[in-house]
Order: C-alpha cells, then sequence, then structure tokens
C-alpha cells in the first residue's frame, strides 16, 4: 500500500525545470529536506557546494523519504561560481538585499520569470545559501535576480527546505498550466555564467593595468558592481563575444601617446627624462602639460614601477597610507605620492637620463621646503626582492603616520 501521499504505482513526474543549488549547507538532514521537497514539486536536478558534513551522507537518505532518486542525481561543487558556470541565468534566495541593484521578486513572480526561459532549453538555477548566514555578498552578484519571500519581520528566519518548498511550489504550479509561453525566436542564445566569467576576468584584468580599481580597498565593492551592470543586460552569447572583441581592441589596439597607448620601455624612460627638462624650467604655471605627462606615465610604468607598485598595493601593512602613482607636485611628478603622509617614493632607474638625476637635488630641496619627505629606493633592489624593499620601507612609513602634522 503507498503511504502517506508517497504513491509508487503512479509516474513520478520529470519535465524540464531549473536547477538547485545549495551553497555550503551545514546537515545532511536538510539536504534530504530539500531533496523531497524538490520531489514533491517535480524537481529533480541538485547541485551541492561544499555540503560541510561531506557527501554522500546517510542522513540526508533517511531525511528525503523515498526522493532518493534526487539524491543520487545531485553534484558536487567546490565553489557557487563553478556550480552556475554553464546556467544562463540565476536566481539567488536571500532575506537580505546585500546593497546590490538587482530586481527584487517574490517566488510567484521568480517563476514567471523562470518557466519560460526553461520553455526556450535554458538552464537556469535557484540559490539558497547556508542555514546560518545565507548567501554572501560575492555570491549574491552571480545573481541576475534577488528571491525574497514576505514573512514576518519580527522572525524571518526559514528552514532551508522550507524556502525551497515554497519556491519549488510556485514553479509546479505554473509549470503545470498553460501559463508558460515560448518567447520570440532568440538570434543568440543566453550566455552562460561560465562565459560571462571569462569576459569579466578579462575586463578586470585590463582594468587593473590602467589601475581603475582605486582605492585598493574598495576594489572588492567595485568589482561587484560592475559585474551587476553587465548582469542586468541580460546578455547573449553574441553580445559577450562582442564586447570582449571591444575591450581587447581598446587594450591592444594602442599605438602609443597620441593615442593613449603604451610606450616601450626606451620611449618610457625618454618619456622621463622629458618631464625632467620640463621641471627644471620651473614654469609651474604649465599645470596641464604636467598633468596629461602624469596620467601617461601611470599608464606606462617602468617595470621596477609595476613590481613595486603590485606588491606594496596588495600589501596590508601599508592599507590605509593612501599612497598614488604619478602624483603631480609643483613642477614635479612623484613617483609614489602620500599626501597625508606628506611623503614621496621615487624609484632611481639603473639607467635613467642625466637630466633626472642632475635634478634630484633641486627636486628634493622644493620638495622638503614644502614638508615633503622623500624616500630613494634603487630599481635594480625592487627588481631583485621587493619583498625585502617592503620589509625596510615599512617601519619607516609607520613611524612618519605617527608623527603629529599640522
Amino acid at each position: 500500500m503507498p503511504g502517506a501521499g508517497t504513491d509508487k504505482t503512479k509516474r513520478w513526474i520529470e519535465r524540464p525545470g531549473p536547477v538547485v543549488v545549495l551553497v555550503e549547507p551545514q546537515m545532511g538532514e536538510n539536504i534530504g529536506a530539500a531533496a523531497r521537497a524538490m520531489a514533491n514539486f517535480g524537481l529533480g536536478r541538485l547541485r551541492l557546494v561544499k555540503p560541510k558534513q561531506g557527501w554522500p551522507n546517510e542522513k540526508a537518505v533517511v531525511m528525503a523519504a523515498g526522493a532518493t532518486r534526487v539524491l543520487d542525481g545531485a553534484q558536487l561543487f567546490e565553489t557557487l561560481e563553478e556550480a552556475v558556470a554553464d546556467c544562463s541565468f540565476v536566481l539567488a534566495t536571500t532575506a537580505r538585499h546585500h546593497d546590490q541593484l538587482k530586481p527584487i521578486i517574490d517566488a510567484q513572480q521568480a517563476a514567471a520569470e523562470v518557466a519560460p526561459r526553461v520553455a526556450a532549453g535554458d538552464t537556469v538555477a535557484l540559490v539558497f545559501g547556508r542555514e546560518r548566514n545565507g548567501l554572501e555578498n560575492h555570491e549574491v552578484g552571480l545573481a541576475d535576480r534577488i528571491v525574497t519571500l514576505p514573512v514576518n519581520p519580527a522572525f524571518a528566519s526559514l528552514n532551508l527546505a522550507q524556502a525551497v518548498i515554497v519556491v519549488a511550489y510556485e514553479w509546479f504550479k505554473l509549470a503545470g498550466s498553460d501559463a508558460v509561453r515560448e518567447d520570440e525566436p532568440r538570434r543568440s542564445p543566453p550566455v552562460g555564467k561560465q562565459q560571462l566569467g571569462a569576459f569579466f576576468r578579462d575586463l578586470e584584468r585590463e582594468l587593473e593595468k590602467v589601475e581603475f580599481f582605486r582605492p585598493a580597498e574598495k576594489r572588492e565593492t567595485m568589482v561587484i558592481n560592475l559585474r551587476n551592470i553587465f548582469t542586468r543586460m541580460e546578455l547573449t552569447q553574441q553580445d559577450t563575444r562582442t564586447l570582449h572583441g571591444v575591450i581587447m581592441a581598446l587594450a591592444n589596439g594602442r599605438k602609443g601617446p597620441a593615442r593613449g597607448g603604451t610606450l616601450d620601455p626606451q620611449a618610457a624612460e625618454e618619456l622621463r627624462g622629458l618631464i625632467a627638462d620640463h621641471s627644471a624650467g620651473q614654469i609651474a604655471q604649465e599645470r596641464a602639460p604636467i598633468k596629461g605627462l602624469a596620467r601617461l606615465l601611470r599608464r606606462n610604468p617602468t617595470e621596477a614601477e609595476r613590481i613595486f607598485w603590485s606588491a606594496l598595493t596588495g600589501d596590508r601593512r601599508f592599507a590605509g597610507l593612501a599612497f598614488k602613482r604619478q602624483v603631480p607636485l609643483g613642477p614635479h611628478i612623484g613617483d609614489l605620492v602620500s599626501i597625508p603622509l606628506r611623503c614621496v617614493i621615487e624609484i632611481v632607474q639603473t639607467n635613467e637620463p642625466d637630466i633626472t638625476r642632475e635634478q634630484r637635488p633641486a627636486r628634493h630641496q622644493w620638495l622638503a621646503e614644502r614638508n615633503y619627505r622623500v624616500i630613494t629606493i634603487a630599481a635594480a633592489e625592487v627588481e631583485n626582492d621587493v619583498g625585502k624593499v617592503l620589509d625596510d620601507l615599512a617601519p619607516r612609513l609607520v613611524a612618519a603616520d605617527e608623527v603629529p602634522r599640522d
């Protein structure tokens, strides 16, 4: 005899549906209960991201109460990014909005968004977070929509399986009706998260080269906001290929200073000589040329400057000291300058132009008269062991930070 609503004489309903992704579920029982909820409403694809009690899990089997078909097909992933790599549309269920500009919908609206996409053959994911603290900010950043359920604000915490069953119910109710309609044919299928992630990584790498992510401590927030801009567009595969081509054309198509491009090492050194020659004339009123040259220098660092800046911004000891590269100071340009510390770091190139070397004493005197402290570092030392250079530099900067300033 079939018991308590489970009738094995009836056909197991299987229709195309969204993937359910559980991120770092803490207990096997919760996985089993979620699988049971999925089976109740015709969802069969389960993905697990680093379950805390390991997998497979006997407690999950017991709690699934016959929904072992869902558990048997469960897939394991190390990160949420990997789990949704093949998905073109992702919904994150969370009670918090995470201060991200994304559409916020309820379970019924989620079903309405998911149904036509699944009917068109897209892979769609419903993501559920940890029992204790839900999804992290960067994980919500992977989603196209935020799903929030209307609950008692004084007691808003839902059990993992409860959250799954509410969303699954709305899906099943809609998918079993005539409400699912076919959209107009698309010229290009929607982009998967894996392809979109590759585009993001290339974009961020090129932006890193031009020091877009400043200050460094805001980098993570800037990256998430940037990703959200493109995610809201619901790009197709062709859209992403086109955008990728645009980014690469901008990055690789620069052919010199007239186009804002990169210089070869010899030309970059000649540029530094030109700047030294300019500052030797003490033409303080010519600010626009100096600022323009400073921007060009920032986009064309020497190898030592690139190594040193990358190491400095990645070292927590120097966080908050507000160093910036190639800063105009009167008729001069400082390699690295912290205005709050009144400190200038100069990287002395091995084969620097004569004019640069000859103007150094006068430049240092000019800076000292304006209460700037100058620290010189040899480029050869940076290229040989940048870690040792930073170790020697740290106590000097900390000491400077502790000195009272007017």
